[in-house]
């Protein structure tokens, strides 16, 4: 199994855009890329932007030599509804537009399903499913929160294993907090799992100490199951998110288990263009 990490917040982008292939099957998960509107009162630097159109012409080759596209939510850093050629000729798993899912989402999807009636795409909704394809499994888990309650919806868990390899795709747990975000994947005990770590850049104003103490006690436990553990999206628009974490090193450090984030996963440079945006102002004024 070949896991890349297409584009992350650890790249400079919001994203976490993700290619997987196997011997019987090349998926996608959550094409798309977008950048924070405003960040210490600031818009996104030019930086920022050519950074954003660099990696979306790289998910759009993902995609291209993918048979699978996994869209877990209806964020615009999640899918994309304004270049749905992309998705000609393949088989789109994406959460349900209907059920489980607030409104924001649900007006989301309702455009996006409709953008899509122009492409020739085999489409099913995914939540709860499983796909056999080959000797791979892709399983997908019951819609769980986006974060700490459903105020911004529900997102979708994927587990791929190929019978060699196990991977887990997180999307938006922003943690994990609960319990039935966190079950899923130590249930799977994947050896790869890409996380949406919590959001301590925003602690006190709309992330709370106690949330991310929970985020902690979870990841240690996923840290008892995996091998690898990617932590970025959220927790990587933190500069110290190490720190913020630190448990976490410490803790999995027991079990041989590697944490990191999906800049370092795929040996590069992390760039957090987002949390740096005024030291961009301040020292590329007139990029």
């Amino acid at each position: 199994m070949e896991i890349i990490p297409i584009a992350f917040d650890s790249m400079g982008v919001r994203s976490m855009a993700t290619f997987v292939k196997t011997k019987d099957v090349s998926i996608t998960i959550d094409p798309s890329v977008s950048l924070a509107p405003k960040r210490y009162g600031l818009p996104p630097h030019k930086i920022e932007i050519e950074r954003m159109e660099e990696k979306w012409k790289e998910i759009k080759g993902f995609v291209e030599k993918s048979d699978i596209v996994i869209v877990t939510h209806y964020h615009y850093d999640h899918h994309n509804p304004e270049e749905v050629a992309i998705f000609e000729g393949k088989k789109l798993l994406l959460k349900h537009p209907k059920e489980k899912i607030n409104r924001s989402q649900m007006g989301r999807a309702r455009y996006f399903l409709e953008k899509l009636r122009n492409v020739k795409a085999e489409i099913d909704f995914c939540d709860g499913k499983s796909y056999e394809f080959g000797n791979t499994l892709v399983e997908i888990s019951k819609p769980v929160f986006h974060g700490v309650n459903q105020k911004l919806g529900f997102v979708l868990e994927i587990f791929i294993s190929d019978g060699k390899k196990s991977f887990l795709f997180s999307s938006d747990v922003e943690g994990p907090i609960h319990e039935d975000q966190t079950g899923f994947i130590i249930e799977k005990k994947p050896e790869i799992v890409f996380i949406d770590g919590p959001m301590s850049y925003m602690l006190g104003y709309r992330f709370s100490s106690a949330s991310l103490e929970m985020a902690i006690d979870n990841l240690k436990k996923i840290s008892e199951v995996s091998r690898e553990m990617i932590l970025d999206h959220h927790l990587l628009r933190d500069l110290n998110w190490r720190s913020a974490v630190s448990e976490v090193f410490s803790y999995a450090e027991q079990f041989s288990t590697e944490v990191k984030s999906a800049a370092e996963f795929c040996g590069i440079k992390e760039e957090l263009l987002e949390a740096r945006r005024k030291e961009l102002y301040e020292k590329f004024w007139n990029w």
